[in-house]
């Protein structure tokens, strides 16, 4: 999905008054921020902005309050939070709707910086709400969304202000976008993509996308388990999809006929309970007991996925390959994590990785800063890989935006 936006500009938006939403959905612990790694990616792009004298409004929200507010919800800890990272006061309002908050964004200087209040506590935001989104963009000159992950939502502050203001993509979204469209419309072949996770109901119209766009396909984790019964093994306790086995014949032959390989485990790491450190072997899939369930990919398997890695120009990787929560059976995604970094920092490879549970997978493996590029999104990650529109990127891409 070819894409031209309009990027911000920081020195044509100098001395203006921006809202900029961001994504400040921090795991939060007791009133403190316990991962700041998103509020890190974003700090480049609001510290080029305060270097030009803009007065800047930044917009979050902060978990799922459902219109309603929660102090345990409040981004005031993360304002505190980010000015620590600043090394500057940052301003907090506390509510969007007061009267007096266009005096307060007024009475900002150049390169000051506030933080508004949870955007979720109002149910206007999440409906997207033309007076609510007229509101917050009577207080700015123009409008950034550098929040790529919450692009998939037709919120207020994702669709709305871009349809009121001069609007522009910030920088990490800029990033994110390039990182996709390198590894899906324009990549350098061979193109495998590495897809795990449980079930296959999750991510079908990922599997049937990258069918098309990829030439080989590495499927792992409990999905791995469906496609083979599907194909007549016999996978005795292993977490499966029933109801999906004509589903996954049909991924198959689709595959076969687009020319992409998918690659399926032939041995695994059985164990007969889940936990850490149970006992367990490595065994072919057709020697499995009644008892015993798969909860890795096995070394042959690893063994064959790595020659398709290592051969690889493009990767992308989406999902852990097995339980990686409870070793052993983190081996497989950590050993093939580890070759995806490698051949990356041979420069043999640009890996593309993200969604869902992909992050702590790849920083369980010790690898996530060494990939070409490592998405914080959820949602937005997985909806592109589906193919489907997402409204925060298709509303900059209208003409005159900008």
């Amino acid at each position: 999905m070819a894409l031209s936006l309009p990027y911000a500009d920081p020195r044509q938006l100098a001395g203006k008054t921006i809202l900029m939403r961001v994504d400040f959905n921090l795991p939060m612990q007791d009133g403190q921020v316990r991962d700041d790694t998103r509020m890190r990616v974003a700090l480049p792009g609001i510290k080029e902005l305060l270097a030009e004298r803009v007065r800047l409004v930044l917009l979050s929200h902060l978990g799922r309050p459902k219109g309603q507010k929660h102090a345990d919800l409040s981004l005031a800890p993360v304002a505190e939070h980010l000015a620590g990272l600043l090394g500057q006061k940052v301003h907090f309002a506390p509510d969007v709707l007061a009267d007096g908050l266009a005096d307060a964004v007024s009475g900002l200087g150049g390169g000051e910086v506030m933080l508004a209040e949870n955007l979720r506590f109002w149910p206007q935001e999440e409906a997207n709400d033309d007076g609510f989104a007229r509101h917050l963009a009577g207080l700015a000159d123009a409008y950034i969304n550098d929040a790529f992950s919450a692009a998939h939502r037709a919120h207020a502050s994702i669709d709305g202000l871009a349809r009121l203001l001069p609007a522009y993509g910030g920088p990490t979204l800029r990033a994110e976008i390039t990182a996709l469209q390198t590894a899906l419309d324009t990549p350098q072949r061979p193109v495998v993509a590495v897809v795990g996770g449980a079930k296959i109901s999750s991510k079908l119209a990922v599997l049937d996308f990258l069918t098309d766009k990829v030439d080989c396909l590495i499927l792992g984790g409990g999905m791995a388990n469906t496609f083979l019964a599907a194909g007549g093994v016999d996978m005795q306790a292993s977490l499966m999809e029933p109801d999906l086995f004509e589903t996954a014949r049909d991924i198959l032959t689709k595959a076969d006929a687009r020319g992409c390989h998918i690659l399926l485990p032939e041995d695994g790491l059985a164990a007969t309970s889940f936990g850490a450190n149970v006992p367990h072997r490595a065994v072919a899939n057709a020697a499995l007991a009644e008892n015993e369930m798969v909860l890795d990919i096995g070394p042959a398997s690893i063994k064959a996925a790595a020659a398709q890695i290592q051969k690889a120009a493009t990767l992308l990787w989406n999902g852990p390959l097995g339980a990686f929560e409870y070793p052993p059976f983190d081996t497989a995604t950590v050993a093939l994590a580890r070759i995806a970094a490698e051949q990356t920092g041979k420069g043999a490879l640009v890996s593309i990785a993200g969604g869902g549970d992909t992050v702590a997978a790849l920083n369980h493996a010790g690898v996530a800063d060494q990939l070409s590029y490592m998405s914080l999104a959820g949602g937005a990650f997985l909806e592109w890989l589906e193919g489907r529109e997402l409204p925060g990127i298709a509303v900059l891409a209208e003409p005159g935006r900008g």
